[in-house]
């Protein structure tokens, strides 16, 4: 298996794309350690993961306490003796609505709680990682610098400012072998709620990718497995396109 004798914490990993990525990662043979807000949420996906075979164990943090991050992972390592993957797909509320219409205090605090929870979730790894000289940092959602949409408020400007973190992340942790890589997607439309105000944004990013169909849930963790893997060890500083096309050059 890819990651057989890795430790993986996910934060975010009670929903859809965290569970996806522990899945993923569980599936290929790590242990996983399921962080989030909601134990309830956190213990179904790991009863999943654990019925199919994969190991998993649940913790209850707040990613915005840095110190109660650094205590997580501090812990983690210490019990399995490494810290070898790192995601945080951990989301800001989506203000999908003009910029001259955010009260400015409300535009500030969703870009400052993305910033907050990356910087505090991949420190806390990245301490453990630069000692042993290895491991993988993921990050989720990527930035399109083609594509320019009205209307998307503080939801793409989050993700640029996590991937500008994942740029800096991978030029400071690249001369301990430690890799950093977004993955870059065009919209999971599994996420979606099944209900009929959906379905036209469903059909927009389907007709919007090269492929006609867009990424599932199962996608999202088999790339995420391979390139936290060790046979996807030269990717660093960069993002993998997992938008069917949608995202090209």
């Amino acid at each position: 298996m890819l990651l057989e004798n890795k430790t993986a914490v996910i934060y975010g990993a009670g929903g859809s794309i965290g569970s996806a990525l522990a899945k993923g990662f569980a599936a290929e043979g790590a242990s996983c350690h399921l962080v989030g807000r909601t134990a309830a949420t956190l213990d179904k996906v790991a009863d999943e993961i654990r019925g199919s075979g994969g190991r998993a164990e649940t913790a209850v943090v707040d990613a915005l306490d840095a110190a109660a991050v650094a205590d997580h992972a501090d812990a983690v390592a210490e019990k399995s003796g490494s810290l070898d993957i790192s995601v945080n797909v951990i989301s800001h509320d989506g203000l999908f609505q003009p910029l001259v219409d955010i009260p400015v205090d409300v535009f500030a605090d969703s870009i400052a709680k993305v910033a907050r929870t990356q910087l505090a979730t991949t420190q806390a790894a990245a301490r453990h990682m630069i000692q042993q000289k290895s491991g993988v940092i993921l990050f989720f959602g990527g930035s399109d610098p083609v594509h320019k949409f009205p209307g998307l408020g503080n939801v793409q400007v989050g993700m640029d400012t996590a991937d500008a973190l994942r740029r800096q992340w991978a030029a400071d942790l690249g001369p301990y072998g430690i890799r950093v890589v977004s993955l870059l997607t065009g919209g999971i439309i599994d996420t979606f709620p099944d209900i009929p105000e959906t379905e036209q944004a469903r059909k927009g990013i389907i007709d919007g990718t090269l492929l006609k169909r867009a990424a599932t849930l199962s996608d999202v963790g088999h790339v995420a497995a391979f390139v936290a893997s060790d046979r996807g060890r030269s990717l660093t500083g960069t993002q993998v396109n997992i938008s069917c096309g949608a995202c090209g050059d």
